[in-house]
């Protein structure tokens, strides 16, 4: 997760015979996908025409950084694919099955979709509601508070309520999203770097709320190492020097946030979004209806006054402690 972005996560398996002799899989944007991989990985090209070729997302039937799969299926002339569910972007959308079809090809779909939609609910959100995947994460005292009050934050430095090991999840799920957005209060007062430090992986694009410009320029998210994108007022944009890393962006703070950041997101082709704080941003997306899924920490201290969490109504998908913590993840 998190390298094929724009293009879905795609694996698939050939079999002839019930034996695998070829599986192949997506590795990222611009390079072979899935089937060409499998194709390529089988040894005896001449078993093709006897084998059956089963893939979780339909093979698109389009020139875009590279050939139609389709078009490869059907020049090795395999009799039989096994799809999960359609592609539902625009440039495939039907048309991989129908070409398939047409070329004399056995072609089932359909098979585990469940599994296979929830594999790309990411490419899906954004293709079928034109919006990004969008998940609120925060941490929470047992007490019910997520930060302590900004004006006992005078370090700028983070109050860590979970453990180190609750940590690294939490960069592991941002290098497996494209963006990571925060509010004003939360970059003033914690300086956030908003990366991947603790693990393996691509930064996230940072995304932060800045409506009169306030957040002090020395700060980590404005180092213009990775791509961040500030929103403000559309008067302060004169003022304010975009580049490749840092961008300027105009929203009317004064009308519907949250879905003025998702039609921008969209434009700017982000998929995915995880929602870190402040609690003002958290429930504001939660007000508008506008999540997927939240991911909830619970750790053991105690602030007794500070901040309180968002407040949310989900349907409970799994639980569980990873040392002292607790971590519960919902579903909208």
């Amino acid at each position: 997760m998190g390298t094929t972005y724009p293009n879905p996560l795609v694996g698939c398996v050939i079999v002839y015979q019930d034996k695998i002799i070829g599986e192949g899989w997506h590795y990222k944007s611009g390079e072979p996908h899935a089937e060409v991989n499998a194709i390529n990985a089988v040894a005896d090209k001449s078993l093709l025409k006897s084998a059956e070729l089963y893939v979780n997302l339909e093979p698109c039937s389009h020139y875009g950084k590279t050939p139609p799969c389709a078009d490869l299926i059907v020049k090795h002339e395999i009799p039989k694919v096994i799809i999960g569910a359609l592609d539902t972007n625009e440039k495939v959308s039907g048309k991989g099955v129908l070409h398939l079809k047409n070329n004399g090809c056995d072609v089932t779909v359909g098979v585990l979709e469940k599994e296979c939609l929830a594999l790309n609910k990411s490419f899906y959100t954004y293709h079928n509601l034109k919006r990004p995947y969008i998940i609120l994460k925060w941490a929470a005292s047992a007490d019910g508070f997520i930060a302590k009050n900004i004006e006992d934050r005078q370090k700028r430095v983070p109050y860590f309520i979970t453990k180190a090991y609750s940590l690294q999840l939490v960069h592991q799920w941002r290098a497996e999203e494209q963006a990571i957005l925060v509010g004003t209060n939360t970059a003033v007062a914690d300086n956030p770097k908003l990366d991947v430090r603790h693990v393996k992986g691509k930064h996230p694009i940072r995304i932060v709320l800045d409506r009169t410009l306030r957040i002090p320029k020395d700060s980590a998210l404005f180092d213009k190492i990775i791509k961040t994108i500030v929103l403000t007022e559309a008067s302060n944009i004169s003022s304010a020097k975009s580049d490749e890393n840092l961008i300027f962006e105009p929203i009317n703070f004064e009308d519907l946030v949250p879905q003025q950041i998702c039609t921008l997101l969209y434009k700017c082709k982000i998929q995915s979004l995880i929602i870190e704080g402040g609690s003002q941003i958290l429930q504001s997306f939660i007000d508008a209806d506008l999540w997927d899924e939240a991911r909830i920490f619970k750790g053991e201290s105690l602030l007794k006054q500070g901040v309180k969490a968002p407040e949310l109504k989900g349907t409970l998908i799994s639980a569980q402690n990873i040392l002292e913590d607790q971590l519960s993840i919902f579903k909208r």
